[in-house]
């Protein structure tokens, strides 16, 4: 179990800026939509879950991206769980698209974020989404109307708000603008390394060492204050130097020319040949044959697999048990209960963790599964996301 902060019920500036934190992250959870794409990555995932025709995959929903992507291994079906109807809301729409066939749409929206026709589109499928999406996506031809303010849809949402603030500033600087823009058009890690070299300093200053400790700011990229707490007390440099350490990661360890993850935040769009697999015209054919095996279900994972009767084959839980482990430990222990209850010998399970060890986890799993942690070990490092302390994989037994 996650223990509490050392000193922190003795600090009273500790104290309020977890008070504040937690504030924040009930407040933007409750109300927004937070993730505007997937910050996983999916490659790793397909690597590990070894999908097939018979996998019946049970997942976080975040925004569907990979949901998407897991399809082209053409499972028998996927039940997409999100405890925020707004992220069930996105996915529901690039559904629908995917659909009707409009792949031109589909990409202007999720590929280019920008559609300023997008109300007259929303008229085209209103009546193909259920009452919820239809509420969400009523009044957000906003989020795709382009301009110089904001620009994209990337740059909406709660996460999208803070990937716009940071991106304004870093470009409000013409050094560090045409670095980046140098970063993103290199050719081979060498050139990567050499132009990081060169940004590192400029990056870090004042401003964005003051977002990066802000509470406001890691509840609105959905960085509860547990996770801050793991980063904190378990890595060298704390948060400052987890960050340090993940940006250079991504930027010099790993290639830069298919780094959609990055490149959505930094330019605002995808390109053809840098983007999540659902927006390429290849896969769209396949996409359609398979995407009415994805189910969409709002609720917590707990309360979805206690009203599911059937086994699943594979498990995705993202990161949503670093939260757990501090707030309700009880309630994690249940999940993992449940999970159980619907698996098989053999069934597959992945999670991911702001720390850099899985030890949140109930003690009693030993014995049920089996981790493989010189698998995930060797994965974790070519992981074009770079965010997170540790990355998890297990089998039922």
């Amino acid at each position: 179990m996650i223990a509490t902060a050392a000193g922190e019920k003795a600090d009273p500036l500790k104290r309020l800026r977890g008070f504040a934190h937690d504030l924040c992250f009930k407040g933007m959870h409750g109300n927004r939509l937070i993730y505007n794409t997937c910050w996983e990555d999916p490659a790793l995932d397909r690597k590990v879950m070894r999908l097939h025709k018979r996998s019946r995959i049970a997942m976080i929903t975040s925004a569907g991206c990979n949901a998407l992507d897991y399809l082209l291994d053409d499972p028998a079906e996927l039940h997409a769980i999100d405890m925020n109807s707004r992220q069930n809301a996105v996915l529901q729409l690039k559904i629908v698209l995917i659909q009707l066939g409009l792949y031109e749409e589909l990409y202007a929206l999720f590929g280019k974020g920008v559609y300023p026709r997008f109300s007259e589109l929303y008229k085209q499928v209103r009546d193909h989404l259920p009452e919820y999406a239809r509420a969400f996506w009523k009044n957000k031809a906003h989020y795709f109307w382009g301009g110089r303010l904001k620009g994209s849809f990337y740059f909406h949402g709660a996460a999208g708000d803070v990937a716009w603030l940071t991106r304004s500033l870093l470009y409000g600087n013409r050094r560090i603008r045409k670095h980046l823009q140098d970063l993103l058009a290199a050719e081979n890690l060498t050139e990567q390394k050499a132009i990081y070299d060169q940004l590192e300093p400029e990056v870090w200053n004042w401003a964005c060492r003051t977002l990066i400790s802000s509470p406001l700011v890691m509840a609105m990229i959905g960085v509860p204050r547990p996770q801050a707490r793991l980063i904190e007390q378990n890595y060298p440099g704390a948060m400052l130097g987890f960050v340090k350490d993940k940006l250079r990661h991504v930027f010099t360890e790993v290639e830069l020319r298919s780094n959609y993850f990055w490149r959505v935040y930094l330019t605002g769009s995808y390109t053809p040949e840098c983007c999540p697999n659902y927006l390429k015209p290849e896969h769209f054919d396949a996409l359609q044959d398979r995407v009415d095996r994805i189910q969409l279900h709002t609720g917590s994972f707990a309360a979805f697999l206690t009203k599911n009767r059937r086994p699943f084959t594979h498990y995705v839980l993202l990161d949503h048990q670093d939260w757990m482990a501090y707030h309700n430990y009880p309630a994690l222990e249940e999940e993992w209960r449940l999970i159980l209850k619907h698996s098989r010998p053999g069934t597959h399970i992945l999670l991911r963790s702001a720390g850099l060890t899985a030890e949140f986890l109930p003690g009693w799993l030993e014995g049920k599964v089996r981790w493989h942690p010189g698998m995930t070990a060797a994965l974790h490092l070519q992981d074009r996301v770079g965010t997170y302390g540790s990355f998890h994989f297990a089998e039922v037994l």
